[in-house]
């Protein structure tokens, strides 16, 4: 049995191809190396479903942020080997996950737009360039957690329009406090912002929301996209929920900018499992 994971920060997408061809999924939450150690995250993966698993699966590809590095892979391959002593495991960055997903053989650029955001460019079959993915403070742009942050630094400058406000005042209870709770000493503080994403899609008819998204987007074309060697003759693909809920004005931005989009799904564990399927 192979175990298939694609997790980003807020949530994780897992895929078991059994002995008899058939797949069972099931998604939970995020994991990032960053901010949770190989206790945090293997103590986390005990209360999911995979505890049911552990003397079954023989082989684990996991693809997750924050897994750019040796040392970051190698957190995630510790709190996985807690619960799977015996199988094979492999670790990658998303970044992978999403050029074979969206690109599979044909060379193209492959974007991350979820509760962070990524990108690469890819020649069919490696990762041949990226550009620094500093994180939700000194990065992120065009992610959740990107967008969440301006939206709620608008509300506590009286920067949105006032019917927002009051909505969110009303429905919502937010306050200023309220949110520097939640930035300043709560855990995970991007996923906290970028929360506020399913209310901002909500209201993208109004020009104020639909501006939010549009700037954030024409930014990480800025600092990703363009940064690549002929980025205008290269199909630019994008995985994770802000580009697929928000598709239209992600194309929009990029007819804008000269950029040519292909496919935007919400998550790529589809097109994995269809890789790793015919690699059996």
């Amino acid at each position: 049995m192979i175990l298939i994971a694609d997790s980003g920060s807020s949530k994780t997408d897992w895929r078991v191809i059994h002995k008899d061809g058939k797949i069972s999924q099931y998604r939970g939450v995020g994991f990032n190396p960053y901010y949770q150690t190989s206790e945090e995250m293997a103590t986390q993966m005990r209360h999911e479903f995979l505890i049911n698993l552990e003397s079954e699966i023989q082989e684990i590809y996991y693809y997750g942020a924050g897994c750019s590095v040796d040392s970051r892979k190698q957190e995630v391959a510790i709190a996985l080997r807690t619960i799977f002593p015996k199988a094979t495991i492999n670790v990658d960055h998303d970044l992978a996950a999403a050029a074979k997903a969206t690109c599979g053989h044909q060379a193209g650029i492959a974007c991350i737009l979820g509760t962070g955001s990524n990108s690469c460019d890819y020649d069919g079959n490696d990762i041949i360039d990226t550009r620094p993915a500093p994180g939700f403070i000194l990065g992120d742009q065009g992610g959740g957690g990107y967008v969440g942050r301006k939206f709620l630094m608008d509300f506590i400058n009286e920067e949105m329009p006032i019917p927002i406000k009051e909505e969110l005042e009303e429905k919502l209870k937010l306050t200023p406090t309220s949110i520097q709770e939640h930035v300043y000493r709560q855990p995970f503080p991007n996923r906290y912002m970028a929360s506020f994403c399913r209310f901002i899609t909500e209201h993208k008819s109004d020009p104020y929301c639909y501006m939010l998204y549009y700037n954030s987007f024409q930014e990480f074309f800025k600092v990703h996209v363009m940064k690549y060697k002929n980025y205008r003759d290269k199909q630019v693909n994008f995985v994770g929920s802000i580009a697929y809920y928000n598709s239209d004005i992600l194309r929009k931005a990029a007819l804008d900018s000269q950029i040519s989009t292909n496919l935007i799904i919400e998550s790529p564990i589809s097109g994995l499992t269809l890789y790793h399927q015919e690699k059996l």
